[in-house]
């Protein structure tokens, strides 16, 4: 970062305390051009780890991270460098042991990425630790591939009008979660979502949603203070205290964007569809895109909510609920808000 907030001698010093961390024997390597937490690191957490791509605090009794944090720049977000490769994994850097994909095995919930796999797209080992499982939290079907996804989609988008920002994201960890798996993966009830644009007039957003988020991300916006408040962590300390304690009082959205369907990596457009809830037989999630208004694609119509099955003798007052294989809804006439007797097999 070259702005006035971190000067050249402020630089010159951290570049220095970097090279002699990594004479102290037995002490974790550190890389300069890991900047990951040039910011500030939000708190003291179980296991604080770095790597190319994002840096994480690990918190060994929720079995995932309490927060991501990572530089997103322009230039990370047009390239095409690496594609997705799904290889989720457990975590060999957390000393404890991290949660495994087992633990979220038909459990019903996503292994949502805290640090999205799209942000990744600039460098394979990023992309490839993006799959680790401390990078993973549960998230409900229609949370992650919906409002959710929405919000890592217009992050992109501001990152490339703004040149690059400062992102750090993580659940809501709290005592008396439930939890999935045998590790005691713990299932949060809310994310949250902070920014920093640093350049060349300082500005910060802050979200907070629940699980059960819908609409527009910009319900969501509060102040980076509220989120501090309820999670007990403290974001960018290394801005001036004044600055910092006056940007995380705010809740100003204007120049940023909240634009409905956002860039994938590479600078691709992107249906603004989601993706199905479904489950698939082998327990993962259902990734066909589908508008139809109970969020399950042709395929997984039998998961709908119950009550969408055809009534036998039922009065054709309306338009199937179905969607073919085409992902267009079904012409057929059937009981309203029902399925015609082809879909309702």
């Amino acid at each position: 970062m070259t702005s006035s907030l971190v000067p050249f001698h402020q630089r010159a010093l951290l570049i220095l305390l970097i090279l002699l961390a990594n004479l102290v024997p037995g002490a974790r390597p550190v890389l300069a051009d890991w900047n990951n937490l040039l910011m500030g690191r939000p708190s003291s957490s179980d296991e604080v780890i770095e790597r190319q791509g994002y840096a994480l605090g690990y918190r060994e009794g929720h079995e995932q991270a309490a927060w991501v944090s990572y530089q997103l720049t322009a230039e990370e977000v047009s390239s095409k460098a690496a594609e997705r490769d799904d290889s989720f994994r457990p975590d060999p850097q957390v000393s404890t042991g991290s949660a495994t994909p087992a633990d979220y095995k038909a459990s019903g919930y996503d292994r949502g990425h805290l640090a999205p796999a799209a942000d990744m797209r600039w460098s394979a080992e990023a992309m490839a630790a993006s799959f680790y499982m401390s990078n993973m939290s549960p998230q409900l079907p229609a949370f992650n591939r919906g409002i959710w996804s929405r919000l890592e989609a217009q992050v992109r988008d501001n990152a490339l009008a703004a040149g690059d920002l400062w992102v750090v994201t993580g659940p809501v960890l709290e005592a008396g979660l439930p939890t999935i798996g045998s590790s005691g993966v713990s299932v949060p009830r809310a994310y949250f979502k902070v920014l920093l644009d640093a350049e060349p007039t300082p500005r910060m957003l802050a979200f907070l949603m629940p699980q059960t988020a819908t609409g527009s991300t910009q319900d969501y916006v509060v102040s980076v203070d509220a989120v501090e408040a309820r999670t007990g962590l403290d974001f960018f300390s290394a801005l001036p205290d004044a600055e910092e304690d006056r940007l995380e009082a705010g809740t100003e959205t204007d120049g940023w964007s909240f634009k409905a369907s956002s860039s994938k990596g590479g600078g691709q457009k992107v249906d603004a569809a989601p993706l199905c809830r479904g489950i698939t037989q082998k327990g993962a999630p259902c990734r066909k895109a589908t508008r139809d208004a109970s969020g399950y694609c042709h395929l997984h119509q039998s998961q709908a909510s119950p009550g969408l099955q055809a009534q036998p003798g039922g009065e054709a007052t309306g338009q199937c609920a179905a969607i073919t294989r085409k992902g267009t809804r079904c012409s057929r006439r059937a009981t309203k808000g029902l399925m015609c007797w082809q879909h309702a097999k």
